[in-house]
Formats: structure tokens, C-alpha cells, sequence
């Protein structure tokens, strides 16, 4: 693990979250508008979004029908509106309209999961937070780090091969990876920065033994 998070460090020095927000309300927002729904997209409704809607109550008492039409480009948007109304609800009644800075606080929020409170707790207040996404799980199973399929069980798995220090940014670097480079239907092993250190990779591309 820690010669493929050197070379990873390398080849993607830039490796950060890519949604854009201002605060911890906001990445929850856009946490759950990335759900089968790309950054870029979200990136491009959030402005107007962040504009109308400043704080927990001000989700929690829009007309659902408004905040639906804004966020639509997003896809799913009728079940979107619910989780940030619900959650906004949640945020009044259990946190005085502030986003939670735990795990167990965050996840028992309607619509957040481990993976988005991971993403909060890493990006928004310096928590380490380890993301299982589907790239993080696709390049975990690759490289041989896991063989769980179940999110919560591949998380702890990289816990345990990756100090806590490096959780947050270990997340960003197989994510760029696995956006970039290793890929769901065609992975560019030809090009990869680990490729040497990837069994999937022998798998795939067996070298000559002569």
C-alpha cells in the first residue's frame, strides 16, 4: 500500500474532492446531488442552488416543488428534494440547524450513509474520513486491498492498510484514479502508475514468459 499511494501522489498531485462548496451544509447538499449524477453536472446547479437556499431552515421550509425544479438537472430529483428537506429537518431538531462533526451523528441523518459522511467529515472539517465510492471500490478490488464487495466492509480493510492521516486523501487519489485511469469497462493499464503492482492488471495483460 504505501508504494501505491506514493506513486499515486505523483501522478495525481492535484487529487482533491471535486464538488465545490463553502460549508458543511452545502457538501452535504451536493453529496447527495452527486448520487447517479456526475460532479460536473452538480457543480453547474449548485450556484443557484447555494444562492436560494443559505441554511438547514431554509431547506427545510422551501416548496418542495421549487427546490425540485432547481436541482432536476441532477436526476432523481423528486427523492433529492426529500433527503435535503429531511435532513434539513433533522439538522433543526437534533443540532440546532449545524451539520454534526461525527460519524454516528452524521450517518443517522436522513440521506447520509457512511460514504457522504466520510466525504463531510474529510473535506469539510478535517476529520479523516476513508470514501468507498464506486471507484474507490473498483481500484480497491483491483489492486488486491480487498475482496469484500460491501462498502462498510472494504472501508475497514483500507483502515487498516492506510494510516488515519492518509484516509481523506487516499480517498481523492483513488477516485482521480479510478476516473482517469482505472476505469469500470476499460481500464488503461497501458498508462497506469501502479500497473507493476496491480494483480488484476497480470491478470488481464499476462506477460510473455520467453
Amino acid at each position: 500500500m504505501p508504494e501505491v499511494l506514493s506513486r499515486l501522489k505523483r501522478a495525481y498531485p492535484d487529487a482533491h474532492i471535486e464538488l465545490r462548496f463553502r460549508n458543511p451544509l452545502q457538501l452535504a447538499v451536493a453529496t447527495i446531488l452527486s448520487a447517479q449524477c456526475t460532479d460536473k453536472r452538480v457543480n453547474e446547479v449548485t450556484p443557484a442552488l447555494f444562492r436560494r437556499y443559505r441554511s438547514a431552515r431554509a431547506y427545510a421550509e422551501a416548496d418542495p416543488d421549487e427546490l425540485k425544479a432547481i436541482i432536476k438537472p441532477t436526476g432523481f430529483f423528486n427523492n433529492k428534494t426529500r433527503s435535503i428537506q429531511a435532513m434539513a429537518r433533522a439538522l433543526l431538531e437534533r443540532h440546532g440547524g449545524r451539520m454534526p462533526r461525527t460519524m454516528e451523528e452524521l450517518s443517522a441523518l436522513h440521506g447520509i450513509g457512511r460514504k457522504t459522511a466520510s466525504v463531510i467529515l474529510g473535506n469539510a472539517f478535517g476529520i479523516p474520513g476513508m470514501v468507498v465510492d464506486t471507484h474507490v471500490r473498483r481500484v480497491s478490488l483491483r489492486l488486491g486491498f480487498t475482496r469484500q464487495t460491501d462498502p462498510v466492509k472494504i472501508e475497514r480493510d483500507l483502515q487498516k492498510l492506510i494510516p488515519d492521516t492518509e484516509w481523506t486523501l487516499a480517498s481523492h487519489l483513488f477516485i482521480f484514479h479510478g476516473r482517469r485511469c482505472c476505469t469500470a469497462r476499460k481500464p488503461a493499464c497501458e498508462r497506469c502508475p501502479v500497473e507493476e503492482l496491480c494483480p488484476s492488471s497480470r491478470l488481464r495483460n499476462p506477460r510473455p514468459r520467453w
